[in-house]
């Protein structure tokens, strides 16, 4: 079930139009939440977006999560890990694309209250997208020509590329490689069938 404050009309499965800030978290067994990014984002340095106001939310979703008493996670991107500038930040392992075989890397950070392996992560290769002046501009980000998802690829390939045949070219800037939520969601699966597993040898075997 997916829970946002924007209507999501394509979304495929149970979608509910609320803020996640108050929408009742009792009765779940676990919770994946999204803050939004573009205030943690390096993109926010840009000339037109630098005196853009956005909302910084994992602070406050953390603390709603972590009074809900389940098994969580957080996603976002590499500017919201915790740092120096951001001690409240991200204490959060990370996914990239090269991990999954895919055409792209999108990296993207997930914080959780438990434990969950990273999977190794290959060496990125760059490919020159322009020759100026005699330099070779690098391009960081795919490893196919077009697989740049959602900014310099065509709507069709990002698509194809992301695996999320239902998504807009805007909705696929923002969006997650289903990937990712997949390789987390079996991790946390383990999770939640080991601590009923506990539950129940408890109550066969108390103390």
């Amino acid at each position: 079930m997916g829970v946002d404050w924007k209507p999501q009309p394509h979304y495929p499965f149970e979608f509910i139009l609320a803020d996640a800030m108050t929408f009742p978290l009792q009765g779940w067994d676990a919770i994946h939440a999204s803050p939004p990014c573009q205030g943690y984002s390096i993109m926010r340095n840009l000339p037109w977006l630098r005196d853009k106001d956005y909302p910084l939310l994992i602070e406050p979703i953390r603390e709603r999560l972590i009074a809900a008493a389940v098994p969580y996670i957080i996603e976002n991107v590499a500017g919201a890990r915790r740092s120096k500038c951001r001690p409240d930040g991200m204490r959060a392992g990370w996914l990239c694309g090269g991990m999954f075989g895919l055409p792209f890397y999108r990296h993207r950070y997930f914080e959780t209250n438990w434990f969950w392996w990273q999977p190794g992560h290959p060496q990125h290769h760059r490919l020159a997208s322009n020759v100026r002046g005699g330099r070779a501009r690098a391009r960081n980000g795919a490893r196919r020509v077009g697989a740049n998802v959602g900014h310099s690829a065509g709507v069709g390939l990002a698509r194809a590329a992301m695996g999320i045949p239902w998504m807009t070219r805007d909705e696929i800037t923002q969006a997650i490689p289903p990937a990712y939520t997949e390789y987390i969601g079996r991790a946390l699966m383990e999770e939640v069938r080991s601590e009923n597993d506990g539950a129940r040898q408890e109550a066969l075997w108390p103390g």
